[in-house]
């Protein structure tokens, strides 16, 4: 096997766990790290097939999925050099992703439902990544459909206020991707999210209890410092 064989192989998932351990050495709390742990396998196994090829949709999905996941994470800080972490492990650029879907966002807010749906009939930046997207998923070069693209489409129809049902078909439709799919991806992705909010409020419950408990622990006198109060010693008298 020649050094081009070689660069074709892909790194496996643990490789790209362990560049992630490596890169991000601070304890996660359990919550975030199993979920974390599961959305950057999935994301290796999209990343590392043939037909992938990075688009702003995508990375608008896998943006609102995280900044979703760790909303309420204890520090901010920590939450951007998580992020970086998680990407870079994958060999991609942060900065691209968190820039890309800021101007899909962006973009997405001066739109309405009929606007998205018509992005090929009108020039513009975010027009051209939409109708690439749409040749590429017509076959004419590589797109590799996800789950993070279904919710980066769902986003965009949440910032343009597009609420008729129908959008979403149309949208589909223009772009050459399969509506079922989008439809299933999103119902898995809801479900994450209502269990991801039923367990950060029995953290948040958890975090709680055990803030009291110290409280308590530290109010409570222990008993040879209660024993001392009543010791004669403790107030010696005036001579």
């Amino acid at each position: 096997m020649g050094l081009q064989g070689l660069e074709d192989i892909p790194p496996t998932v643990a490789d790209t766990k362990m560049n992630f351990l490596k890169s991000y050495k601070r304890p996660i709390p359990s919550i975030y790290s199993t979920v974390l742990q599961e959305l950057l396998v999935q994301q290796h196994l999209m990343r590392y097939k043939s037909t992938y090829q990075y688009d702003p949709v995508f990375a608008l999905g896998f943006v609102t999925v995280y900044d979703q996941l760790m909303e309420g994470y204890p520090s901010t800080e920590d939450r951007d050099a998580i992020f970086k972490s998680y990407i870079t492990a994958l060999n991609e650029d942060p900065e691209q992703y968190r820039a890309d879907a800021q101007r899909m966002e962006e973009w997405a807010r001066s739109q309405n439902g009929n606007l998205l749906v018509e992005f090929s009939s009108r020039d513009g930046e975010i027009e051209s990544i939409l109708k690439d997207i749409s040749e590429r998923a017509q076959g004419k070069g590589n797109f590799s459909y996800s789950r993070f693209f279904a919710v980066g489409l769902f986003r965009l129809l949440e910032l343009s206020n597009a609420t008729e049902p129908t959008v979403l078909d149309k949208l589909c439709a223009a772009l050459n991707i399969n509506k079922k799919s989008v439809d299933r991806d999103l119902d898995v992705y809801r479900n994450l999210l209502s269990k991801l909010v039923q367990a950060k409020e029995l953290l948040k419950e958890y975090i709680e209890r055990e803030k009291k408990k110290r409280e308590e622990r530290l109010e409570t006198p222990k008993p040879n410092e209660a024993v001392a109060k009543f010791d004669g010693s403790a107030y010696p008298l005036k001579h």
